[in-house]
């Protein structure tokens, strides 16, 4: 068997394996609104606080948000079954985040809007954010969500249950990713997608280990006893991927994250545009791996699993091996397969499928994108950089 046949078909063959996993996965997920709680005869927590503070604070960061804020506010609000209060923290906004905030809630007395202090030296901002709220929230179940993620009405009770009833310490409903324009269509998709496809998600419930953590900062909830425990956003202080990093605190104070369907709980436009998504992945990306080292490795794996089977049966065709052009396309539908799943159980759109070589091609690029702004110091969000200044002791 030549080298190319042999190239072409293992990488198919690894496709193959994906996509039987992201189907496990998906069938194995755990979906806060459909599951009912382990012992439904076990009676609720009491709160840690006085009888009269709510048993649930859920707790918004804020920063330059006014645009997007208001949808965000206003569905927390109308959340059914859950005595809560709201914590927006508006994180040194210059386009009027608090007032919009305000305007959202109106009259209503669970609304709180506070002013971020400085960030400190060593400090990024959105964990500096987080751990703000959090200090100033009354609830044992601290329920962490972003300026741009809607809940359903439902959603926060499912989220609040997901507490009491799966074995996670840091429950994460993973929301439903909305996409539009060919870019974000392309790329979003992945976020699910990667975890779905990679981790073992119920071994990694059974047996914890920082590796195998997958978490989302857009939607998380948690006891304020687990917080504490994990040593809370302090933990993660200059982490750019600080959920992931949270959950990895979890597992290494022997306590357990993951996530879990959030589809029917929330809904999140992270992106509007190309450009928004290109520069916010730009800006994360090269701390996604470990280091540049293993982002090169798993960039490579990927294109060797999802583009080359597909790009050797384009070859194959025009050169009259058929040999390759079959196993070229079994490992293309293989990997259409294993993304399909992943759309159809994450609400995605089944038909961007198709284009999942281009989907990785894209990534790949911008992987390497955001490891040379790393290198060459120039990455920013929202006008902030992205590595944490150490400043004076």
């Amino acid at each position: 068997m030549s080298p190319a046949r042999t190239l072409v078909g293992a990488a198919a063959a690894g496709a193959a394996a994906v996509a039987v996993h992201t189907a496990i996965n998906a069938r194995l997920l755990r979906d806060p609104v459909a599951d009912p709680p382990a012992d439904p005869g076990t009676p609720e927590r009491p709160p840690a606080g006085p009888p009269t503070a709510p048993r649930v604070s859920v707790l918004v960061p804020a920063r330059d948000e006014a645009e997007r804020l208001g949808p965000c506010v206003r569905a927390i609000l109308a959340s059914r079954e859950v005595t809560f209060e709201l914590l927006v923290l508006d994180d040194d906004s210059s386009d009027g985040t608090a007032e919009a905030a305000r305007a959202a809630g109106g009259t209503d007395g669970r609304l709180r809007v506070l002013r971020g202090r400085p960030l400190p030296p060593g400090w990024l901002g959105k964990p500096h954010a987080c751990a703000q709220l959090a200090s100033a929230a009354r609830g044992e179940v601290l329920v962490f969500c972003d300026a741009d993620v809607e809940l359903a009405p439902d959603g926060l009770a499912a989220t609040v249950a997901a507490v009491d009833s799966t074995p996670l310490d840091l429950v994460c409903p993973y929301p439903r990713q909305l996409a539009t324009g060919p870019g974000p269509r392309l790329v979003q998709p992945l976020l699910q997608w990667s975890w779905l496809a990679f981790l073992p998600l119920r071994a990694a419930e059974r047996w914890p280990r920082p590796s195998l953590v997958a978490a989302n900062g857009q939607l998380a909830a948690t006891t304020r006893t687990a917080y504490e425990r994990a040593g809370g956003h302090a933990a993660v202080r200059a982490a750019v991927l600080e959920d992931i990093e949270l959950g990895r605190a979890y597992t290494r104070a022997g306590l357990r994250a993951g996530v879990v369907d959030g589809t029917r709980v929330a809904w999140c436009r992270m992106y509007r545009s190309w450009a928004e998504l290109r520069d916010g992945y730009t800006k994360s990306l090269w701390a996604a791996f470990g280091s540049p080292g293993a982002a090169g490795a798993v960039v490579g794996a990927l294109l060797w699993l999802f583009v080359l089977p597909p790009a050797a049966a384009a070859w194959g065709l025009r050169r009259g091996r058929y040999d390759l052009v079959w196993r070229g396309l079994a490992g293309y539908l293989a990997g259409v397969a294993g993304r399909s799943v992943s759309a159809r159980r994450t609400g995605g759109h089944v038909v961007d499928t198709a284009a999942h070589p281009l989907s990785i091609v894209v990534l790949a690029w911008l992987v390497a994108r955001s490891l040379a702004g790393r290198r060459a110091g120039t990455l920013t969000w929202r006008d902030r950089p992205v590595v944490a200044d150490e400043g004076s002791a």
